[in-house]
């Protein structure tokens, strides 16, 4: 999901920097390299469950509407 694949475009690499770090700034526990190592939307949702303390769905609810309109 954050984490970079060698046959990205300059534009999408640009894309993915700028919502890692707009996560980081959304959930200040989140470091870069836990971001880095997010690869799918399941994983996200249950590392802010875990870290921030929240019921599954609520940390689904939070990452969705984190996560809307952006496109990864």
């Amino acid at each position: 999901m954050f984490g970079f694949q060698g046959d990205e475009t300059a534009e999408a690499v640009a894309r993915k920097k700028g919502y890692l770090r707009d996560a980081q700034k959304h959930w200040k526990f989140l470091t870069h390299y836990d971001l880095s190592t997010i690869r799918t939307k399941g994983q996200f949702c249950n590392m802010i469950k875990v870290r921030a303390s929240l019921s599954e769905e609520q940390a689904t609810k939070d990452v969705d509407a984190w996560m809307a309109g952006k496109v990864f």
